[in-house]
């Protein structure tokens, strides 16, 4: 018959002649390190989830478009579903001309208008996320460090299980050296 239910679970708090003093320190050990991965994990989850959010708001809000211009023909033919880097020409906010490079239709023709994205300095940037495309990946990455953040105290809590399980263990042989000798006459 299987032993079930909250005793079963909670074992290692109930009384027991034979629980030694380590039994409970591990006991305590296991409990504060599911508690200090979960405030880690969670913590760590939403405060990178919340930065990449603001930093994604932010560049929506930050990055425009600018029409710019090819300054050569774009390598390819025009039947390529495939966009091609080409060299572009545009102003920014302040008047300064700068150049770049960006994905074009093939064969597109010098002087052709292309829409490009770039920062407050005029600098080239991709295309803004979305706020669904923003959501998604502050998700994604506040999941990928709450984990890594919960497996540190994790590391922490087996080491401390690893040496508790090699003093015990180093007891049982120090008991076994001198109990041992008086059972050797009755199995020998």
């Amino acid at each position: 018959m299987a032993l079930r239910g909250p005793r079963v679970l909670l074992w290692r708090w109930w009384p027991n002649p034979l629980r030694r003093r380590s039994d409970k320190l591990e006991a305590w050990t296991v409990l504060a390190v599911w508690l200090l991965a979960l405030l880690a994990g969670t913590l760590a989850g939403l405060a990178a989830a919340r930065s990449v959010e603001h930093s994604l708001a932010r560049e929506r809000v930050e990055w425009r478009p600018v029409l710019a211009q090819l300054t050569e023909r774009a390598p390819g033919t025009a039947s390529g579903p495939e966009r091609v880097w080409a060299e572009v020409r545009w102003s920014a906010a302040d008047g300064t001309t700068h150049e770049g490079q960006t994905r074009v239709e093939p064969g597109s023709t010098a002087g052709t208008p292309v829409r490009v994205w770039t920062d407050p300095e005029g600098r080239l940037v991709t295309r803004p996320v979305t706020e669904a495309q923003a959501s998604l990946r502050a998700g994604l990455i506040g999941t990928l460090l709450g984990v890594i953040a919960a497996a540190v105290p994790f590391a922490g809590g087996r080491l401390v299980r690893g040496r508790l399980e090699r003093r015990r263990l180093d007891q049982w042989d120090a008991e076994w050296a001198r109990v041992g000798p008086q059972w050797g006459w009755k199995t020998g």
